[in-house]
C-alpha cells in the first residue's frame, strides 16, 4: 500500500563518514542484555523470540519424523520397536502441530508485521503479548518433559478412551503442555483483533488493508473461538484419567465419539489457523513480484473470513466411519465441498494476478509458486476424503497422511518460509545469498513431492497409517518416500544455515529491496523501536504497483512525483 509520499531508496547506500557516523538506533540494538530481551514489550523482539522457539521445536519434530521414515524403509520396521515407533510419530505430530505449525506465522510474522502494516507503534496489549510467549514456553516445557521422561503413544489426536484410561505413557504431562499452550493462541488472537480494529493509521480503512492483515484477522477469530474447545476436551480427558469420571470410556458410561466431536471441532479449524496466514503471505508476495495490482482484492479478503466461518462447520467429515447418521454425513460432506470454494477463489485470483505480469523469480516468489501448486494438490485430494463413499476406502490410510501434509507442510511451511525470506531484510537489515536461497526452495519443492506423493499411492492401495510393519509390496514406495524425506531435510537445513550467516556477513539491506507498497516497507531496516517517526497517512489502495512504479520512474529521471 502506498502512502502520500513513498520514499525512494538509493540502489547503493551512500558512504558514511566513519569518523563521525553513529550507529542508527533500532529495535535490535536498543539493548543487548538478556534482561532487555526476556522482559521486552516490543512486538518485533517478541516475534524474534517466537522465531527462535518454534525453530527449536521444528528441529525436534523433524528429527522424530526422520527416524520414522528411516524405520519405514524396511517392511519389518527393523530400526525401532513398536512402542518406540508409536512414541516417535506421536512426538512428531504433537510438536509439529501444536508447537510449530499453529504458532508459526501468527506468532512470528504476525507479531512482527501487524503493527508495522497498519501504521501502529505496537500491539494493543504489549504485556499480554510477552505473556503469550512465556505461556507458550511453559507449555513446551511440559511437553518436552513428557518426551524426555518416556514419551506418549496415543498419536497427536489423543483418541479416548485409550488416552483417558488405558495408555501407560506420559499422557497427562503432554496434555497439560498442550492445554497451557492453547492460552498463548487465545492471547495472541485477542491482541491481533483489538489492534486491527483500533490502531490502524489514518486513511487505512478496511478496503485498504493488506491481505495479510485480513488473513491474520480471520485466523485470530478461529484462535479465540476454537482453542477453548480443545482445552475443554483435554481437561475432560484429565478428569477421566485421574478421577475416573465416565465421560469417554464406555466401561464407565462414557462415549468415545464425544471426544472426536470435541477434538475435531477445534482441530479442523486449526488446519486453517495454519493455512490462512500462509495465504496472506502469498497474497503479499504475488503482486509484488508481478508488479501488478492483486486481482479481485475484495474476493480474496472476504474469502478469508468465509474460510474462518466454514471451518467450524466441517468437523464431521472426520467421523464418516464412526457410525454417525448417514444424513449428518451427507450434510458434512456438502459443507466440506463448500469450504473449497473460498480457497479456490484465492487460487484463481493469484493465478489471474500472474497473468501478463512482469514476474521476477526471486526466492519469496519461488516459495509462493510452490505454495500455490502444493496447496492446490492438497485441496483437490481433500475432495476425495470429503466424499462419503470414497472416504470409507481411504480413511486412516496413507492417502490421508499425504493429503494433510500437502496442506500443512507443502502449504503452510512453504508460505512460512516465503514470508521469512520476503521480510528477512526488514527484520534484520541484512540480505541473504540469493543463489543458495533459490536452491533451497527448489530442493524443498522436489523433496516434498518425492516424500509425500508416493503416500497417495500407498493409501490408495490400502496401506494404513500409524503402522511400521507392512507387506513387502509396499517397500518400493516407502523407500521413495524416505529418500524424498532426506532431500527435504537438506532443503530445510539450508535456510537455517544461510539466514544465520547473513546476520553476520550479509549485505546491508535497503529499506525496500523488493520495491513493495506496504506500510512496513516505509519503515527503516531494521525498524526503529517506535516503528515510525511519524504516524503515516494512507491515501491510496493496497497493491497499486503501476502507480508506485510510475513514481519510481519519474524520480529516476529527476521529475517531480
Amino acid at each position: 500500500m502506498t502512502v502520500l509520499r513513498p520514499e525512494l531508496e538509493p540502489a547503493v547506500p551512500p558512504p558514511e563518514s566513519s569518523a563521525l557516523a553513529l550507529p542508527r538506533r533500532h529495535y535490535l540494538n536498543a539493548g543487548y542484555s538478556v534482561r532487555s530481551w526476556l522482559l521486552t514489550l516490543d512486538h518485533k523482539r517478541i516475534g524474534l523470540l517466537y522465531l527462535l522457539s518454534i525453530t527449536f521445536f521444528f528441529v525436534i519434530g523433524g528429527l522424530a519424523a526422520s527416524i520414522v521414515r528411516l524405520d519405514l524403509m524396511t517392511p519389518q520396521g527393523d530400526l525401532v520397536q513398536t512402542e518406540t515407533y508409536n512414541k516417535l510419530f506421536t512426538a512428531h505430530g504433537v510438536i509439529m502441530v501444536f508447537f510449530f505449525l499453529v504458532p508459526s506465522i501468527p506468532a512470528v510474522l504476525g507479531n512482527f508485521l501487524v503493527p508495522l502494516m497498519i501504521g501502529a507503534r505496537d500491539l494493543a496489549f504489549p504485556r499480554l503479548n510477552l505473556l503469550s510467549w512465556y505461556v507458550y514456553m511453559l507449555g513446551g516445557a511440559f511437553t518436552l518433559y513428557a518426551l524426555a521422561a518416556g514419551g506418549v503413544d496415543t498419536g497427536w489426536t489423543f483418541y479416548a478412551p485409550y488416552s483417558s484410561t488405558y495408555s501407560n505413557t506420559y499422557v497427562m504431562a503432554t496434555a497439560i503442555g498442550i492445554f497451557i499452550t492453547g492460552f498463548s493462541s487465545i492471547l495472541t488472537g485477542l491482541n491481533f483483533i483489538v489492534t486491527i480494529h483500533k490502531m490502524r493509521a489514518p486513511g487505512l480503512v478496511w478496503y485498504r488493508l493488506p491481505l495479510f492483515i485480513w488473513s491474520m484477522y480471520a485466523t485470530s477469530i478461529i484462535m479465540v473461538l476454537g482453542t477453548p474447545v480443545l482445552a475443554i476436551a483435554i481437561f475432560l480427558v484429565g478428569m477421566e484419567r485421574m478421577l475416573g469420571v465416565g465421560i469417554f470410556d464406555p466401561r464407565l458410561g462414557g462415549d468415545p465419539i464425544l471426544f472426536q466431536h470435541l477434538f475435531w471441532f477445534y482441530s479442523h479449524p486449526a488446519v486453517y489457523i495454519m493455512i490462512l496466514p500462509s495465504m496472506g503471505v502469498v497474497s503479499e508476495i504475488v503482486p509484488c513480484f508481478c508488479r501488478k495490482r492483486i486481482f479481485g482484492y475484495g474476493f480474496i479478503a472476504f474469502s478469508s473470513v468465509a474460510i474462518a466461518a466454514f471451518s467450524f462447520l466441517v468437523w464431521g467429515h472426520h467421523l464418516f466411519v464412526s457410525g454417525q447418521s448417514v444424513y449428518a454425513g451427507l450434510v458434512f460432506s456438502l459443507l466440506s465441498y463448500s469450504v473449497a470454494i473460498p480457497s479456490a477463489i484465492k487460487v484463481f485470483n493469484w493465478t489471474a494476478t500472474l497473468h501478463k505480469g512482469s514476474i521476477s523469480f526471486d526466492t519469496p516468489m519461488l516459495y509462493a509458486m510452490g505454495f500455490i501448486g502444493l496447496f492446490t494438490m492438497g485441496g483437490l485430494t481433500g475432495l476425495y476424503v470429503a466424499a462419503l463413499a470414497v472416504d470409507v476406502q481411504l480413511h486412516d490410510t496413507y492417502f490421508v497422511v499425504a493429503h494433510f501434509h500437502y496442506i500443512m507442510v507443502g502449504g503452510a511451511v512453504m508460505g512460512y518460509l516465503g514470508g521469512i525470506h520476503f521480510w528477512w531484510p526488514k527484520m534484520t537489515g541484512r540480505l541473504y545469498p540469493e543463489g543458495w536461497a533459490r536452491l533451497s526452495a527448489i530442493l524443498i519443492f522436489f523433496g516434498f513431492n518425492l516424500t509425500f506423493f508416493p503416500q497417495y499411492i500407498l493409501g490408495y492401495l490400502g496401506m494404513p497409517r500409524r503402522y511400521h510393519i507392512y507387506p513387502a509390496e509396499f517397500q518400493v514406495l516407502n523407500v521413495m518416500s524416505s529418500a524424498g524425506a532426506s532431500i527435504l531435510a537438506v532443503g530445510y537445513f539450508f535456510p537455517l544455515t544461510y539466514l544465520v550467516w547473513s546476520l553476520f556477513y550479509g549485505r546491508v539491506a535497503p529499506s525496500n529491496p523488493w520495491r513493495a507498497t506496504g506500510l512496513e516497507w516505509q519503515a527503516t531496516s531494521p525498524p526503529a523501536v517506535e516503528n515510525f517517526a511519524e504516524t503515516p497517512v494512507v491515501t491510496q489502495e493496497a497493491y497499486d504497483y503501476p502507480a508506485f512504479d510510475a513514481m519510481d520512474a519519474m524520480a529516476a529521471k529527476g521529475l517531480p512525483g
